[in-house]
């Protein structure tokens, strides 16, 4: 059913009354104001910065409902930072971060168009706004555009290296020193679920693109048998610190693709932490730690020492020891 207001005593934005009538989000707002579904004074308003005066009429038309083939889920997604070009997300481990024939389950992109938010279409309306990915598994930063100017300059950044990330992932085994490692990243031809260090294989006309990851050791688990590390990725493949680790011998506690069948029962423990860029409007250098989910939180409070996992966990440490080692 329509819904029909009259300010009656006070000013405001378009855009702040509907949020606090409709009791919505002020990004769910400015999508019905968008998709013309809000008439002010019986003419069609798209300005959500609209001020409003005693007298004004609003008629907000009920939109069509989003008929999703895949069952509506409620995800818990924090939003870390927001502003009118960029999102940032902490993604829950276990989303698919977009739509694909494959993927059954509701994505992380059906969460951002269920929500309202009017994110860039650079790259199609099945990944818009989505400026890097994250795999299924792996939770933590997600860096979002609002908008097709700032989606084109991030992803430029994204290949010039002015766009950085820092993992942390635990590990069966442990590494002793930094370790940098570069190969060429391409679809396993010996299993398509997977993606391989092409330079292993005797075929040369295997696609593949250049990758390169840092991995510092950070510590070992109390009882040696596995440590906790930071990953730092200068390139984006899929895969990329999976196959890597894979190529080094090693793989991450939880990852039933790459590594043995794990014996702990736990998810992946692959975390997104640290995440630096330059912003695409304001041109200033960005950068945010993005909060460990408690699951992994507790699987290294059970196995690491606290007060040693409290000091290396801290970006300053991160920053510093990649920097200088």
């Amino acid at each position: 059913m329509d819904q029909i207001f009259e300010i009656k005593d006070f000013h405001k934005r378009l855009d702040e009354f509907l949020s606090v009538k409709l009791k919505i989000s002020k990004n769910q707002a400015l999508h019905l104001i968008k998709n013309s579904l809000v008439f002010l004074n019986g003419l069609v308003c798209k300005k959500g910065g609209q001020k409003l005066k005693i007298g004004d009429k609003i008629i907000v038309l009920k939109p069509n409902a989003i008929d999703y083939e895949k069952p509506l889920v409620d995800i818990d997604v924090a939003i870390i930072y927001e502003d009118e070009d960029i999102l940032i997300l902490n993604k829950p481990p276990g989303i698919v971060i977009h739509p694909a024939p494959s993927v059954k389950d509701f994505t992380l992109v059906d969460w951002l168009s269920s929500k309202g938010f009017l994110l860039s279409n650079l790259s199609g309306e099945e990944r818009y706004g989505i400026v890097h990915r994250l795999d299924k598994d792996t939770s933590g930063a997600l860096l979002i555009a609002k908008n097709n100017n700032a989606h084109m300059k991030l992803s430029e950044q994204l290949k010039n290296r002015d766009m950085g990330r820092y993992y942390l992932a635990v590990i069966e085994g442990n590494i002793k020193e930094k370790i940098v490692f570069e190969c060429q990243i391409g679809r396993n031809p010996k299993n398509r679920l997977k993606m391989a260090n092409i330079d292993t294989f005797r075929r040369k006309n295997i696609p593949s693109r250049y990758s390169k990851s840092d991995f510092l050791p950070l510590l070992d688990s109390k009882d040696s048998s596995m440590s906790l590390v930071a990953a730092k990725l200068y390139t984006g493949r899929t895969h990329q610190i999976r196959v890597h680790l894979e190529a080094l011998g090693k793989h991450i506690i939880g990852d039933k693709v790459y590594g043995k069948k794990d014996i702990l029962n736990t998810r992946m423990l692959l975390h997104a932490y640290l995440i630096y860029f330059i912003h695409p409007t304001t041109g200033k250098k960005m950068f945010f730690k993005v909060p460990v989910f408690d699951d992994m939180l507790e699987f290294l409070a059970q196995n690491f020492d606290g007060a040693n996992l409290n000091e290396v966990t801290k970006e300053d440490f991160i920053l510093y020891y990649f920097n200088t080692i």
